[in-house]
């Protein structure tokens, strides 16, 4: 488990132009995504009708035309904000800088690659509404992709990788690999930021005392382009990280408040 890079972020001189303060923020990374932003930023949009959102998009470096795809979609798509990592920093720096940027109170994250569908958003943005109250902890809704659309290789090593981390941390989730995530912002900002902390999430929030609830959501095959953050990768740092993680889990001690 290594630090965080802190990525030199490159943005649009001023905020989108938003009709109201957005409720919700939805937070996309992207490297190398340029056949997918478009119309994953169309689904998200028709998906929210109706709710007070923003959309932002962190270009993770990208070598391709992301960039230029996402310049153009922002100035005809007034709830889009586009920040870009001058350098690839990876998907955990991406989502960090998304939320830190973001002006709503709660952040729904999703990936770019379009496997993720928007339409489950709202369902997850009633129930976290409805299951959060002041004198409850903090909620992470997380998605549950129950029926997935991958390779036979992803599938399989998705699942290794789901019950070593389950019993090692004891999250009680049964896709923390799932983009698709529901969080207040605050929540988030009061996590410890490293390299692949996207991937624990659950285990971070319970250990900071907040609850995490998964539902279902769908899962769909990847349409256009191909996997840029691959399963190698999460194979070969997986072990690292989740031993990074069981010692912070070790090393904290919730101090329980006397009335």
């Amino acid at each position: 488990m290594s630090d965080l890079a802190r990525p030199s972020v490159a943005a649009p001189p001023g905020p989108a132009i938003v009709a109201e303060p957005p409720a919700l923020s939805v937070v996309v990374p992207v490297r190398n995504e340029a056949p997918n932003v478009g119309p994953l930023v169309a689904e998200i949009s028709a998906a929210l009708v109706g709710v007070a959102h923003e959309i932002i998009y962190v270009n993770d470096g990208s070598s391709d035309d992301t960039g230029a795809v996402l310049a153009a979609l922002a100035a005809s798509t007034p709830t889009l904000r586009v920040l870009t990592h001058a350098a690839s920093c990876g998907q955990s720096a991406a989502i960090v800088s998304g939320v830190r940027a973001a002006a709503g109170a709660w952040i729904a994250t999703l990936d770019g690659d379009g496997q993720n569908d928007p339409a489950d958003i709202p369902a997850l943005w009633r129930f976290a509404q409805a299951e959060s109250r002041p004198d409850l902890p903090p909620l992470m809704v997380a998605g549950w992709r129950t029926t997935r659309r991958d390779n036979q290789v992803k599938r399989l090593s998705s699942r290794l990788a789901n019950r070593i981390r389950a019993r090692l941390l004891g999250d009680a989730t049964p896709d923390t690999g799932c983009g698709l995530k529901l969080f207040p912002r605050a929540l988030f900002l009061s996590l410890p930021a490293f390299d692949h902390m996207h991937r624990f999430l659950p285990a971070l929030v319970l250990r900071q005392g907040g609850r995490v609830v998964s539902r279902p959501v769908n899962h769909r095959p990847r349409m256009r382009g191909q996997s840029n953050y691959g399963t190698l990768d999460r194979l070969a740092v997986g072990m690292v990280d989740i031993l990074g993680v069981m010692w912070l889990q070790r090393r904290w001690k919730r101090p329980q408040l006397r009335p």
